[in-house]
């Protein structure tokens, strides 16, 4: 009888370590879902984004996070300054404001064209 009595202690106490390493390897996985689909590509785009803006030069255009197109004019160490219409407003901003490079289509036509290659 008493050798039954440890030999369910025994193994009561295996599987509660059983069940605490499961646990932890549960905790493991959840941690490694969330780096691989949420941290690593929010840092890619963070790089991403501190290349294109330490990378602008004049003549590029530009959109910054307000909205506004324009064209940049100068560049100096933390800011730029550009052009944003026909009539030549000239605006200054943080580099950090800017949110795309590259060629801008306007919905009113006023941007850049796409052209077609397929016949």
């Amino acid at each position: 009888m008493l050798t039954q009595v440890a030999g369910a202690v025994l193994s009561g106490t295996q599987n509660a370590a059983g069940g605490g390493m499961s646990m932890i390897i549960m905790v493991v996985v959840m941690i490694a879902i969330f780096y691989f689909l949420l941290i690593r590509p929010e840092n890619k785009k963070k790089k991403a984004a501190a290349k294109m803006r330490s990378e602008l030069t004049v003549g590029d255009q530009i959109t910054t996070i307000g909205g506004i197109v324009g064209t940049i004019c100068a560049v100096k160490e933390d800011t730029i300054v550009i052009e944003t219409s026909a009539d030549r407003v000239r605006i200054e901003f943080t580099k950090w404001a800017v949110s795309t490079k590259g060629t801008q289509s306007v919905e009113d036509g006023v941007g850049e064209e796409k052209k077609d290659n397929k016949k």
